[in-house]
Protein backbone atom coordinates (compact mmCIF):
# COMPACT_ATOMS: atom_id res chain seq x y z
CA UNK A 1 0.00 0.00 0.00
CA UNK A 2 1.01 3.16 -0.59
CA UNK A 3 2.06 5.98 1.60
CA UNK A 4 -0.23 9.13 2.80
CA UNK A 5 2.77 11.16 1.72
CA UNK A 6 2.83 9.45 -2.04
CA UNK A 7 -1.14 9.59 -2.31
CA UNK A 8 -1.09 13.23 -1.39
CA UNK A 9 1.78 13.84 -3.95
CA UNK A 10 -0.28 11.89 -6.66
CA UNK A 11 -3.26 13.70 -6.01
CA UNK A 12 -1.87 16.89 -6.88
CA UNK A 13 0.04 16.09 -9.70
CA UNK A 14 -3.07 14.53 -11.46
CA UNK A 15 -4.67 18.38 -10.10
CA UNK A 16 -1.63 20.30 -11.56
CA UNK A 17 -1.19 18.38 -14.69
CA UNK A 18 -3.47 19.55 -17.06
CA UNK A 19 -2.26 23.47 -16.36
CA UNK A 20 1.06 22.28 -16.96
CA UNK A 21 0.23 20.66 -19.92
CA UNK A 22 -1.54 23.57 -21.43
CA UNK A 23 0.84 26.44 -20.01
CA UNK A 24 3.55 24.23 -21.47
CA UNK A 25 1.71 23.96 -25.16
CA UNK A 26 0.28 27.39 -25.58
CA UNK A 27 3.16 29.18 -23.56
CA UNK A 28 6.60 27.67 -22.79
CA UNK A 29 6.59 26.06 -26.47
CA UNK A 30 5.66 29.27 -28.18
CA UNK A 31 8.27 30.85 -26.47
CA UNK A 32 11.06 28.74 -27.46
CA UNK A 33 9.96 28.59 -30.99
CA UNK A 34 9.94 32.39 -31.16
CA UNK A 35 13.76 32.88 -29.44
CA UNK A 36 14.78 29.80 -32.35
CA UNK A 37 12.94 32.44 -35.01
CA UNK A 38 14.48 35.48 -33.76
CA UNK A 39 17.73 33.66 -35.03
CA UNK A 40 16.36 32.79 -38.73
CA UNK A 41 15.17 34.46 -41.59
CA UNK A 42 12.25 33.50 -42.86
CA UNK A 43 10.44 32.98 -45.95
CA UNK A 44 6.50 32.62 -45.25
CA UNK A 45 5.78 29.89 -42.54
CA UNK A 46 7.80 26.92 -44.12
CA UNK A 47 11.36 28.39 -45.23
CA UNK A 48 13.78 29.61 -42.76
CA UNK A 49 17.74 30.91 -43.00
CA UNK A 50 19.50 30.90 -40.07
CA UNK A 51 21.18 34.22 -39.89
CA UNK A 52 22.39 34.38 -35.84
CA UNK A 53 22.36 37.72 -34.46
CA UNK A 54 21.35 39.57 -38.00
CA UNK A 55 18.09 40.09 -36.90
CA UNK A 56 19.34 41.97 -33.93
CA UNK A 57 21.85 44.36 -36.13
CA UNK A 58 19.24 44.93 -38.53
CA UNK A 59 16.70 45.88 -35.43
CA UNK A 60 19.23 47.87 -33.93
CA UNK A 61 19.80 50.24 -37.43
CA UNK A 62 16.32 50.18 -38.73
CA UNK A 63 14.72 53.74 -38.40
CA UNK A 64 11.26 52.01 -38.79
CA UNK A 65 11.54 50.52 -35.84
CA UNK A 66 12.53 53.22 -33.40
CA UNK A 67 10.00 55.19 -35.18
CA UNK A 68 7.36 52.73 -33.93
CA UNK A 69 9.08 52.51 -30.61
CA UNK A 70 8.96 56.28 -30.19
CA UNK A 71 5.07 56.59 -31.18
CA UNK A 72 4.61 53.71 -28.47
CA UNK A 73 6.19 55.81 -25.57
CA UNK A 74 4.84 58.61 -26.10
CA UNK A 75 1.15 56.75 -26.64
CA UNK A 76 2.73 55.11 -23.03
CA UNK A 77 3.24 58.64 -21.25
CA UNK A 78 0.06 60.16 -22.49
CA UNK A 79 -1.36 57.17 -20.93
CA UNK A 80 0.33 57.78 -17.84
CA UNK A 81 0.24 61.13 -17.23
CA UNK A 82 -2.98 61.85 -18.64
CA UNK A 83 -5.65 58.90 -18.26
CA UNK A 84 -4.27 57.56 -15.19
CA UNK A 85 -4.85 61.59 -13.40
CA UNK A 86 -8.41 61.67 -14.90
CA UNK A 87 -9.32 58.26 -13.83
CA UNK A 88 -8.27 58.74 -10.15
CA UNK A 89 -9.81 62.28 -10.22
CA UNK A 90 -12.96 60.67 -11.23
CA UNK A 91 -12.87 57.99 -8.49
CA UNK A 92 -12.05 60.62 -6.03
CA UNK A 93 -15.60 62.22 -7.75
CA UNK A 94 -17.44 59.42 -7.10
CA UNK A 95 -16.46 58.17 -3.86
CA UNK A 96 -17.83 61.45 -2.07
CA UNK A 97 -21.08 60.24 -0.24
CA UNK A 98 -22.66 63.79 -0.93
CA UNK A 99 -22.93 62.93 -4.68
CA UNK A 100 -26.31 61.70 -5.49
CA UNK A 101 -26.65 59.16 -7.78
CA UNK A 102 -22.97 57.98 -8.16
CA UNK A 103 -24.15 54.42 -9.53
CA UNK A 104 -25.41 55.77 -12.40
CA UNK A 105 -22.28 58.01 -13.13
CA UNK A 106 -20.34 54.81 -12.47
CA UNK A 107 -21.73 52.80 -15.14
CA UNK A 108 -22.16 56.06 -17.65
CA UNK A 109 -17.92 56.49 -16.91
CA UNK A 110 -17.46 52.51 -17.25
CA UNK A 111 -19.44 51.70 -20.24
CA UNK A 112 -17.36 52.34 -23.46
CA UNK A 113 -15.52 49.55 -21.73
CA UNK A 114 -18.40 47.57 -22.73
CA UNK A 115 -18.05 48.16 -26.07
CA UNK A 116 -15.63 46.55 -28.75
CA UNK A 117 -12.64 48.05 -30.07
CA UNK A 118 -13.71 47.98 -33.78
CA UNK A 119 -16.76 49.84 -32.81
CA UNK A 120 -15.04 52.21 -30.61
CA UNK A 121 -12.41 52.51 -33.73
CA UNK A 122 -15.03 53.31 -36.06
CA UNK A 123 -16.41 56.03 -33.72
CA UNK A 124 -12.93 57.17 -33.41
CA UNK A 125 -13.23 58.11 -37.25
CA UNK A 126 -16.47 59.50 -37.44
CA UNK A 127 -15.87 61.67 -33.97
CA UNK A 128 -13.03 63.51 -35.39
CA UNK A 129 -13.88 63.57 -38.84
CA UNK A 130 -13.15 66.71 -40.88
CA UNK A 131 -15.76 69.38 -40.88
CA UNK A 132 -18.67 66.94 -39.96
CA UNK A 133 -16.91 65.04 -36.76
CA UNK A 134 -18.58 65.65 -33.55
CA UNK A 135 -15.05 66.87 -32.07
CA UNK A 136 -14.28 69.54 -34.70
CA UNK A 137 -17.94 70.61 -34.86
CA UNK A 138 -17.78 70.88 -30.44
CA UNK A 139 -14.20 72.94 -30.70
CA UNK A 140 -15.71 75.42 -33.27
CA UNK A 141 -18.75 75.85 -31.15
CA UNK A 142 -17.23 76.35 -28.03
CA UNK A 143 -14.22 78.82 -29.39
CA UNK A 144 -16.26 80.28 -32.30
CA UNK A 145 -13.77 79.73 -34.34
CA UNK A 146 -14.74 78.17 -37.88
CA UNK A 147 -11.05 76.89 -38.44
CA UNK A 148 -11.27 74.33 -36.26
CA UNK A 149 -14.08 72.76 -38.34
CA UNK A 150 -10.75 71.99 -40.59
CA UNK A 151 -8.54 70.31 -38.29
CA UNK A 152 -7.42 66.73 -39.94
CA UNK A 153 -6.84 64.82 -36.62
CA UNK A 154 -6.20 61.59 -38.72
CA UNK A 155 -3.69 63.24 -40.49
CA UNK A 156 -1.88 65.66 -38.46
CA UNK A 157 -2.60 64.71 -35.13
CA UNK A 158 -2.72 60.88 -34.68
CA UNK A 159 -1.14 60.36 -31.60
CA UNK A 160 -3.00 62.85 -30.09
CA UNK A 161 -6.25 61.34 -31.61
CA UNK A 162 -4.96 57.84 -30.32
CA UNK A 163 -4.54 59.16 -26.46
CA UNK A 164 -8.13 61.19 -26.65
CA UNK A 165 -9.82 57.68 -27.58
CA UNK A 166 -7.42 55.87 -24.81
CA UNK A 167 -9.09 58.40 -22.39
CA UNK A 168 -12.83 57.96 -23.24
CA UNK A 169 -12.32 53.98 -23.61
CA UNK A 170 -9.98 53.36 -20.66
CA UNK A 171 -10.32 56.16 -18.10
CA UNK A 172 -13.45 54.59 -16.57
CA UNK A 173 -11.89 51.41 -16.36
CA UNK A 174 -9.19 52.11 -14.58
CA UNK A 175 -11.52 54.95 -12.48
CA UNK A 176 -13.08 51.31 -11.03
CA UNK A 177 -9.75 49.91 -9.72
CA UNK A 178 -9.15 53.23 -7.98
CA UNK A 179 -12.98 53.80 -6.76
CA UNK A 180 -12.47 50.04 -5.08
CA UNK A 181 -8.70 51.32 -3.27
CA UNK A 182 -10.64 54.09 -1.95
CA UNK A 183 -13.43 52.53 -0.54
CA UNK A 184 -11.10 50.68 1.45
CA UNK A 185 -9.50 52.80 3.01
CA UNK A 186 -9.47 53.32 6.76
CA UNK A 187 -12.36 55.70 7.48
CA UNK A 188 -10.73 56.05 11.01
CA UNK A 189 -7.37 57.62 9.49
CA UNK A 190 -9.38 60.40 8.02
CA UNK A 191 -11.47 61.49 10.96
CA UNK A 192 -7.95 61.47 12.44
CA UNK A 193 -6.63 63.60 10.04
CA UNK A 194 -9.62 65.67 9.77
CA UNK A 195 -9.51 66.20 14.00
CA UNK A 196 -6.08 67.59 13.39
CA UNK A 197 -6.88 69.94 10.87
CA UNK A 198 -5.21 68.48 7.61
CA UNK A 199 -6.89 70.40 4.67
CA UNK A 200 -8.30 67.93 1.23
CA UNK A 201 -4.65 68.23 0.21
CA UNK A 202 -3.22 66.57 3.06
CA UNK A 203 -5.30 64.07 3.79
CA UNK A 204 -4.95 63.14 0.03
CA UNK A 205 -1.09 62.93 0.26
CA UNK A 206 -0.64 61.79 3.98
CA UNK A 207 -3.29 58.99 4.28
CA UNK A 208 -5.41 58.33 0.99
CA UNK A 209 -2.55 57.69 -1.20
CA UNK A 210 -0.37 55.46 1.02
CA UNK A 211 -3.31 53.91 1.89
CA UNK A 212 -3.68 52.99 -2.32
CA UNK A 213 -0.29 52.56 -3.00
CA UNK A 214 -0.74 48.48 -3.94
CA UNK A 215 -3.91 49.08 -6.16
CA UNK A 216 -2.36 52.60 -7.50
CA UNK A 217 1.49 50.47 -9.02
CA UNK A 218 -1.30 47.81 -10.08
CA UNK A 219 -2.46 50.37 -12.33
CA UNK A 220 0.18 51.50 -13.48
CA UNK A 221 1.86 48.86 -14.38
CA UNK A 222 -1.13 47.40 -16.51
CA UNK A 223 -1.47 50.39 -17.75
CA UNK A 224 1.90 50.57 -19.00
CA UNK A 225 2.22 47.20 -20.38
CA UNK A 226 -1.17 47.65 -21.86
CA UNK A 227 0.01 51.05 -24.18
CA UNK A 228 3.28 49.25 -24.93
CA UNK A 229 1.31 46.80 -26.50
CA UNK A 230 -0.78 48.94 -28.24
CA UNK A 231 -2.38 47.47 -31.77
CA UNK A 232 -6.11 47.23 -32.27
CA UNK A 233 -7.06 50.79 -31.98
CA UNK A 234 -4.38 52.58 -34.86
CA UNK A 235 -4.65 49.10 -36.94
CA UNK A 236 -8.48 49.64 -37.50
CA UNK A 237 -8.57 53.35 -37.30
CA UNK A 238 -5.80 54.08 -39.47
CA UNK A 239 -6.82 51.16 -42.34
CA UNK A 240 -4.39 48.51 -40.86
CA UNK A 241 -1.40 51.31 -42.30
CA UNK A 242 0.74 53.25 -40.04
CA UNK A 243 -0.62 56.31 -41.12
CA UNK A 244 0.98 59.54 -42.74
CA UNK A 245 4.62 58.89 -42.46
CA UNK A 246 4.36 56.01 -39.86
CA UNK A 247 3.25 58.74 -37.24
CA UNK A 248 0.80 56.31 -35.52
CA UNK A 249 2.97 52.89 -36.04
CA UNK A 250 3.20 51.38 -32.81
CA UNK A 251 6.05 48.69 -32.34
CA UNK A 252 2.96 45.73 -32.38
CA UNK A 253 1.66 46.89 -35.40
CA UNK A 254 5.72 47.13 -36.64
CA UNK A 255 5.73 43.51 -35.84
CA UNK A 256 2.69 42.32 -37.46
CA UNK A 257 3.31 44.06 -40.65
CA UNK A 258 6.50 41.71 -40.88
CA UNK A 259 4.84 38.73 -39.86
CA UNK A 260 2.26 38.63 -41.05
CA UNK A 261 1.97 40.82 -44.60
CA UNK A 262 6.21 40.55 -45.52
CA UNK A 263 6.08 36.69 -44.40
CA UNK A 264 9.28 37.47 -42.10
CA UNK A 265 8.61 35.98 -39.02
CA UNK A 266 12.18 35.86 -37.73
CA UNK A 267 12.61 39.57 -37.70
CA UNK A 268 8.89 39.64 -36.40
CA UNK A 269 10.11 37.25 -33.45
CA UNK A 270 13.16 39.97 -32.56
CA UNK A 271 10.73 42.57 -32.47
CA UNK A 272 8.77 40.56 -29.66
CA UNK A 273 11.14 39.88 -27.80
CA UNK A 274 12.85 43.53 -27.76
CA UNK A 275 9.80 44.18 -26.58
CA UNK A 276 9.63 41.75 -24.15
CA UNK A 277 12.92 42.60 -22.14
CA UNK A 278 11.57 46.69 -22.42
CA UNK A 279 8.26 45.55 -20.64
CA UNK A 280 10.25 43.43 -18.23
CA UNK A 281 13.20 45.84 -17.78
CA UNK A 282 10.10 48.43 -16.86
CA UNK A 283 8.85 46.31 -14.46
CA UNK A 284 11.79 45.63 -12.60
CA UNK A 285 12.66 49.45 -12.12
CA UNK A 286 9.08 50.08 -11.26
CA UNK A 287 9.13 47.29 -8.65
CA UNK A 288 12.90 48.64 -7.47
CA UNK A 289 11.14 51.89 -6.79
CA UNK A 290 8.08 50.80 -5.16
CA UNK A 291 10.83 48.19 -2.10
CA UNK A 292 13.12 51.10 -1.93
CA UNK A 293 10.12 54.17 -1.16
CA UNK A 294 8.78 51.36 1.39
CA UNK A 295 12.33 51.12 2.99
CA UNK A 296 12.80 54.60 2.82
CA UNK A 297 8.74 54.89 5.13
Amino acid sequence: MSSPRTSRALFLTILLAPFVLIFSVFMLYPLAQSAVLAAHQTYGPGTREYVGAHNLSLLINDPLFWKALKNTLVYTLGSLLIQLPIAFALALALNSPKLRGRSIYRLVFFSPQLMGLVFVSILGVLAFEKRMGLVNRSLAWVTGNSELLELDWLQEHVMATLVLLSLWLYAGFNMIYFLAALQNVDRSLIEASEIDGAGPIARLRHVILPSIKPVATFVVLLSMIGSLQLFELPYILLDSSGGPSNSGLTVVMYLYQNGFELGDLGYASAIGWALAIMLIVLALIQMNMIRRQERLG
